[in-house]
């Protein structure tokens, strides 16, 4: 068995409405084609490391309701050990409301729900599952203060940090000193940068990597997304081009690509082999809608990649 795989962060419930093009401020438009769907970052990242092979564990929160009950399930049924998503009786599991235009590009509002209840404490219990070799996979869509304890607990136990900065916002030095590979994508590396946001220029994710790394982590893999990844560790610079797919629903690919990564790395392959793995099964997800129903299989991705040129 690969090595283990905790997932800290977030379960939320999806409510999904495809649409011709995304809405404006103020303006009602139809839709169609409505899903009630398992997600949160956090959720979807172990999702997609247990059904791509890997050893994951979810540590996490929802409320005593029937969509925590739906998230315990949706993630047993895809591998993940789920013994640490713990109930909050006074707050409901969170929620996202996700708009899909054509071509797959989308708009997400979040209710953070029992996902703002998970603390610090609650790492205590969790603590077993922080093994030394093991890795770490992190997100903001819960507390900040755990995020850090999370990532200072995984330190201290000799973990890989793996830490996804989304939603984006400007982060403390000694939260990103703890980690060894930040993964965001274009958005969230100009936020860390606090750069106005814009479409990146040829040649611009090599700089934005270069100063991420001064922020602290020992690596940096930049989300690019139909344009693939950018990596740099301080040494080596190299871009990643992505399988071209035809993308439906974007929803959930960065986390496909972080638990894709994750256990390609726990698997004992390097960096560099790894994104290329990562990189097919996150295209695989825009091919379908909803997060982790598009999460594929890993006969699926070898599959993917042993038909490519």
């Amino acid at each position: 068995m690969s090595k283990p795989i905790v997932v800290v962060g977030s379960l939320n419930m999806d409510f999904v409405v495809r649409m011709k093009q995304l809405p404006a401020r103020g303006e009602t438009l139809n839709g169609w084609g409505f899903q009630m769907l398992p997600g949160g970052k956090g959720a979807n990242q172990a999702c997609a490391a247990a059904r791509l092979g890997g050893n994951a564990k979810m540590v996490g929160r929802v409320g005593a309701d029937i969509f925590g009950d739906q998230q315990r399930t949706s993630l047993k049924a895809a591998g993940v050990d789920t013994s640490q998503i713990m109930s909050t009786e006074d707050e409901a599991t969170g929620v996202a409301l996700i708009f899909v235009e054509n071509g797959g590009q989308n708009m997400i509002a979040i209710a953070a729900g029992a996902n703002g209840r998970l603390l610090a404490r609650d790492l205590e219990t969790a603590a077993p599952l922080f093994t030394p070799e093991g890795y770490l996979l992190l997100q903001l869509e819960t507390p900040l203060e755990t995020v850090m304890a999370a990532a200072a607990l995984g330190r201290s136990r000799a973990m890989t940090t793996i830490l996804d900065p989304a939603p984006a916002r400007p982060l403390p030095p000694g939260l990103l000193s703890q980690v060894d590979i930040l993964t965001p994508n274009e958005t969230e590396a100009l936020v860390l940068l606090g750069r106005p946001a814009h479409e990146l220029g040829a040649g611009e994710a090599d700089e934005l990597a270069r100063e991420l790394l001064k922020l602290g982590p020992r690596q940096v893999i930049i989300k690019l997304g139909a344009k693939g990844a950018w990596w740099s560790d301080g040494r080596t610079n190299r871009h990643f081009p992505a399988p071209k797919v035809e993308a439906v629903d974007a929803t959930a690919a960065g986390d496909t690509f972080n638990g894709a990564l994750a256990v390609a790395l726990a698997e004992g392959k390097t960096v560099a082999d790894a994104i290329p793995f990562a990189n097919a099964a996150a295209a695989l997800s825009v091919t379908q809608v909803g997060a982790q129903a598009s999460i594929p299989a890993r006969g699926r991705v070898t599959e993917f990649l042993s038909a490519r040129p």
